[in-house]
């Protein structure tokens, strides 16, 4: 029974033509249709879309997505602000505990609970590494979210100009597999075969 489907399978690969790359073109049964130049421009989408995020979007017709682009620039603006904010407070805390004024004390100002003695040298010092550390990772973070919005930037961008290059796209319910016996040219011979169009 299985040699009986691979030889029929084997006779319509052969009957269709596995050589149908070198089929002439026929102009007798087909009709030339004229479709409008469309005026949606993937182009000017991803320029709106690179000068004014979200512009794109809207160009595209997908409104929803312009309040979303402008929320997660309103996050990443908010938290850049909240770790330099941060940086800057230990960084200048750091500086006055390195320093030999004792004029310049902002670290006493930083909320550590009375945990350390300002009076003893070793806990000044294990002070000093606490706030460099916290220096340290308040800038790595303030970094990572900068480099976190040129990427959220970039994606608008991508996302208009791919949005743009599927607007006219067509996606009805038109799925329709036709398969009918037709001619199939091969090395400009004429052969018996299977003529197959899918439409979707």
């Amino acid at each position: 029974m299985n040699y009986l489907k691979i030889a029929l399978f084997s006779i319509l690969f052969v009957l269709t033509g596995f050589c149908a790359s070198a089929q002439q073109v026929t102009n007798a049964d087909s009709v030339l249709v004229y479709r409008e130049k469309l005026d949606h421009s993937p182009r000017k989408a991803t320029i709106y879309s690179a000068v004014l995020p979200g512009l794109g979007q809207i160009y595209n017709k997908k409104y929803w997505k312009a309040p979303l682009i402008y929320i997660g620039f309103a996050a990443f603006g908010y938290f850049i602000d909240w770790n330099n904010d941060q940086y800057v407070v230990y960084r200048q805390a750091y500086a006055d505990i390195i320093d030999d004024d004792p004029n310049t004390n902002s670290f006493k100002h930083l909320d550590l609970e009375g945990r350390y003695d300002f009076d003893n040298p070793s806990q000044l010092q294990q002070l000093g590494d606490r706030i460099k550390r916290a220096k340290d990772y308040s800038r790595r973070n303030r970094d990572m979210v900068i480099i976190s919005t040129a990427a959220f930037y970039a994606i608008n961008i991508i996302d208009a100009s791919v949005d743009a290059h599927f607007f006219d796209f067509d996606i009805s319910d038109d799925l329709s597999f036709k398969w009918a016996p037709g001619p199939v040219y091969c090395a400009n011979k004429p052969m018996a075969g299977i003529y197959c169009r899918i439409r979707f």
